[in-house]
């Protein structure tokens, strides 16, 4: 073994060995800050009255801080990151290409951290209320209750580029599953949590290129049901320009504001939004397993909260590593 691969070794222990000491515990505010968590929900709440838009937003916005691009040696994960504002030397995750304009909820995560400043200061961090925020959401729309385990830290790096391992909306199935495998979450896994496309909205930038330029000649993808396609296209009409507002929007699922298994069930009738919907209908094993969640909500909606858990703790950081932020929107 040469003198660069021990140093190496050594290396990997020791963060191994960080990570073990400091790993997630459900609690972990009991002590520390006991009003956090409801703090954090009392946010999602009051937001979702007036806005119920806000809980899907909520998720994306947690799911999208985690599935951040994996460097050697530079976690960067379920970390905050997301909330950090864009500089003049700096374009951060926030602005980035599946991002930009179509996040929401930010403000939720402001007013519960300026809440929490004036609790507890400088102890509950960022990622954590993100993580409680998309579980309050899941809860507000009609998903089962999970403890979450918490002690993530801010993370001080957020980079615009960092977020092309953000599943997008085109892919088949054999990429869109190993953009999962990627982040340790089976296809098992990556099934039951893309039924979080149940609620909500996309813009139809996301999936204009279904109705209008499928293939060379123009055609709209024979996977689309018609009638739902001539639905879409309604919504999303084509501009003078050829293509299709970068403001319009249309629900994601008959109840976008409900987290039920219809999302499963459209499937089977190729109401699939996104071509990475669609395309879970590609395998023999994702089609058993979405039939079956079409008929066993309750087995998905147990499902999904493990795959949760799971995806909360794509490298986080603890213990000592990164920092807990006074503003989610910049680094200390």
């Amino acid at each position: 073994m040469t003198e660069l691969t021990l140093i190496a070794t050594i290396l990997i222990l020791f963060l191994s060995y960080n990570h073990t000491e400091a790993a997630l515990q459900v609690g972990f505010y009991r002590d520390k800050c006991p009003s956090a968590e409801t703090i954090i929900r009392n946010e999602v709440a009051k937001a979702f009255v007036d806005n119920r838009g806000i809980a899907p937003g909520l998720v994306r916005l947690h799911f999208h801080d985690c599935f951040v691009r994996y460097r050697v040696f530079l976690c960067q994960g379920c970390d905050g990151s997301i909330l950090i504002d864009s500089t003049s030397t700096n374009q951060a995750e926030k602005d980035g290409p599946p991002n930009g304009i179509t996040l929401r909820g930010l403000e939720v995560i402001d007013n519960a951290k300026a809440k929490l400043e004036a609790t507890c200061k400088g102890t509950v961090s960022c990622a954590d209320i993100l993580a409680y925020a998309a579980r309050d959401s899941i809860v507000i729309t009609g998903g089962l209750y999970w403890d979450v385990p918490a002690g993530r830290r801010d993370g001080r790096i957020s980079k615009a580029a960092e977020t092309s391992d953000i599943p997008a909306p085109f892919l088949q199935l054999g990429e869109i599953t190993q953009s999962f495998a990627n982040k340790n979450l089976s296809q098992h896994d990556m099934v039951a949590l893309l039924g979080a496309h149940t609620i909500g909205r996309s813009h139809c930038s996301s999936f204009a290129d279904r109705l209008y330029n499928f293939s060379s000649t123009g055609r709209q993808d024979p996977s689309l049901n018609p009638p739902f396609a001539q639905l879409l296209k309604q919504q999303c009409p084509r501009n003078s320009q050829g293509g299709v507002s970068q403001t319009d929007v249309v629900f994601m699922n008959q109840s976008p504001f409900t987290m039920d298994p219809s999302y499963y069930g459209n499937l089977f009738q190729h109401n699939g939004l996104f071509t990475s919907d669609q395309t879970l209908l590609d395998s023999q094993e994702t089609t058993r397993q979405i039939a079956f969640y079409a008929t066993q909500g309750l087995a998905w909606q147990a499902d999904f909260v493990q795959a949760m858990i799971k995806m909360s703790q794509i490298q986080v950081l603890t213990g000592t590593e990164g920092e807990i932020h006074a503003n989610c929107r910049k680094i200390n």
